[in-house]
């Protein structure tokens, strides 16, 4: 089902605000937080002035440890399609709004059940496990799921010696290089961090000498051997925040560069390569969260069955770590 839409992006999409524009669309929304009893979580590459009106902010992993404990009666999801729906499986008592009604994960949607199926059968030995970035029926059809922070751990913890990996083969080809266990990739691919090529990488060690060099797994891997690390985001955060070099390159989504730049205010961080914008993460502005909590739209919902079974391949995954 390998069918990934065409990129719209432009550097409008990232273009910042003033203050004066953007306070009393603050002021709403912390209104209507109040009156909801809600909570407002969103993804390190979610724009600057959403994050900074999150309650929360984190990669996948922390985002559904974070759903799955909350007591709000509403949980409004900055993200895409996917991330909201996990939110949603793991606490399906709370109300949860997606940001933005079209945001999705290109990725989640080059597979469907049945090529899951159709792969299980071509591979009856091999366990399944999905990479977050999916859809909630190919989680329930999965043995556990895992993210890019854990995938390694996840991987190294299936009780069988062959693992089919959906459906990012870029994730699944770094974790085969770290594990013993056969992997078996379906070829599926984030459309934004695959269009990162060696040779910008290559000319940014050039261009920076002294820079460490971050990316994601989710890049080719011929860029992965080039970087210092393969950190999932908030690894990046991590390693950037202790590292005593002062300068970095990034390789991922340019979101995270907010984050980054807020907490290590004497650092610098270029980004890898100008094509490393998500389109669908920028597509949720303050209005948006505006209108789903004025009127409640966008709500997730997942058929109970289903959800039952994708909360069990979470659930194994965050019990792994």
């Amino acid at each position: 089902m390998i069918n990934p839409p065409a990129l719209d992006y432009h550097s409008t999409m990232v273009t910042g605000r003033s203050e004066a524009e953007i306070a009393p669309l603050r002021q709403r929304i912390s209104e209507l937080k109040k009156k909801l009893g809600a909570v407002i979580v969103a993804h390190n590459y979610q724009r600057p002035e959403v994050q900074d009106i999150a309650d929360f902010v984190g990669d996948s992993l922390e985002l559904a440890r974070i759903c799955a404990a909350q007591k709000a009666e509403t949980i409004v999801f900055c993200g895409v399609d996917f991330m909201a729906e996990t939110a949603k499986i793991l606490n399906p008592s709370a109300t949860v709004l997606l940001a933005h009604a079209t945001a999705c994960c290109p990725m989640a949607q080059m597979i469907d059940i049945d090529d899951l199926r159709e792969w299980k059968a071509r591979y009856p030995k091999a366990l399944v496990v999905s990479y977050v970035n999916t859809m909630a029926a190919i989680k329930a059809e999965s043995y556990i799921c895992c993210t890019s922070a854990n995938g390694l751990k996840v991987v190294e913890s299936v009780p069988s010696d062959e693992v089919l990996f959906v459906p990012d083969q870029n994730l699944g080809r770094w974790i085969s290089t770290r594990t013993s266990k056969k992997m078996v990739l379906y070829p599926g691919f984030c459309i934004t961090h695959a269009q990162v090529k060696a040779a910008e990488a290559m000319a940014a060690r050039q261009r920076y000498p002294d820079a460490k060099m971050l990316v994601h797994p989710e890049v080719d891997i011929e860029v992965a051997r080039l970087a210092d690390a393969v950190l999932s985001t908030s690894q990046i955060l991590r390693y950037a925040r202790e590292s005593p070099a002062t300068t970095f390159i990034i390789g991922t989504e340019e979101g995270i560069l907010h984050r980054l730049q807020k907490e290590n205010p004497g650092k610098t961080f270029y980004l890898l390569s100008s094509s490393l914008i998500c389109p669908n993460m920028k597509k949720t502005r303050l209005e948006n969260v505006i209108n789903v909590m004025e009127n409640l739209r966008n709500t997730i919902t997942v058929p109970e069955d289903i959800r039952l079974r994708a909360k069990e391949a979470l659930d194994r995954m965050l019990a792994v770590t």
